[in-house]
């Protein structure tokens, strides 16, 4: 069966299901795991090595061995391989950063760049990433109860956060690096998400509108949202591919530092125009049409 004849309304409940399942893995994941933070948002020192000719990582190891630390595994880009990333997790003060730059200048020629982050400022960072979530969640429930209505709002916000935490699912479960370009990604992919899931309610206001008379029950409302993702699954397919074309050619010739990046992206678009057509128009369905429901039978109930 083509999506184009698929009920969408119908089959609601298996992806509700698995969008559970998704986020049941995930808080798994997130206690088991726990999420690999970056030192933007932990303590730590991350060092930019570049050299005129190829690096290797034995030979980036040896060195710091040499200066007494053991880093995590060197990651390495750059065309020629000629950059070197290596992150310590400790708060190196100026005495020991001015050390390894040192080192590495006598090695290599060029000096490195040394960021380093106290744990007060992974702290700090890591609070602003989740305010800024909350804010731009707060702000387009505004925007789309205005627009539209409540219910509509609170189901797009559902379908982000559903998209942001299967993200964040798959970061866990695979032990990416969480930075401050994964903040990015999140709130690119909120952005896009909710473009998506807006043009769909719009296509479901204007034939509500043209229906001959008001949708009253869940089946009117199925076959309205049903009618609705028909119309607008072309674009939206069309829309992830065009801009999921693009992201696979960074990953596949992308630079190693921009990685998770492109992958969160990749990940986000993938979970934006799912939730955007299986999530939001059928729950706000089912919630709209509850919602009328009682208001049917509190209406009927005699006044005291």
């Amino acid at each position: 069966m083509s999506l184009k004849k698929f009920d969408f309304i119908k089959h609601r409940n298996k992806f509700f299901v698995l969008s559970i399942a998704i986020v049941i893995i995930g808080i798994i994941s997130l206690f088991v795991f726990r999420l690999n933070l970056g030192i933007d948002f932990s303590s730590g020192t991350r060092v930019d090595i570049m050299g005129n000719k190829p690096l290797s990582i034995n030979q980036i190891e040896q060195k710091f061995k040499e200066l007494g630390y053991n880093p995590e595994r060197p990651v390495l880009s750059g065309n020629k391989h000629n950059i070197a990333t290596v992150r310590i997790n400790k708060d190196l003060n100026q005495n020991e950063v001015a050390k390894i730059k040192d080192t590495f200048k006598k090695e290599l020629g060029i000096d490195p760049n040394v960021s380093t982050v106290s744990p007060q400022v992974g702290r700090d960072m890591a609070k602003n990433a989740f305010w800024a979530v909350v804010i731009a969640s707060i702000a387009m429930i505004i925007y789309i109860t205005i627009r539209f209505e409540f219910l509509q709002g609170l189901a797009a916000i559902i379908a982000l956060l559903h998209d942001a935490f299967f993200i964040v699912t798959i970061f866990s479960l695979f032990h990416l690096e969480v930075n401050v370009e994964f903040i990015a990604a999140v709130l690119t992919i909120i952005g896009y998400s909710i473009n998506d899931t807006i043009v769909t309610f719009d296509r479901i206001r204007e034939n509500i509108k043209r229906s001959e008379k008001k949708p009253k029950t869940f089946m009117e409302y199925g076959e309205i949202v049903n009618r609705s993702i028909r119309q607008t699954l072309v674009r939206s397919i069309n829309t992830v591919v065009t801009v999921l074309l693009p992201v696979i050619a960074l990953l596949i010739f992308g630079s190693e530092s921009i990685r998770n990046f492109t992958i969160a992206l990749f990940v986000g678009l993938i979970a934006g125009v799912y939730s955007s057509i299986f999530i939001a128009s059928p729950l706000w369905a089912v919630w709209k049409s509850s919602y009328l429901k009682r208001k049917r039978k509190k209406a009927a109930q005699p006044q005291a």
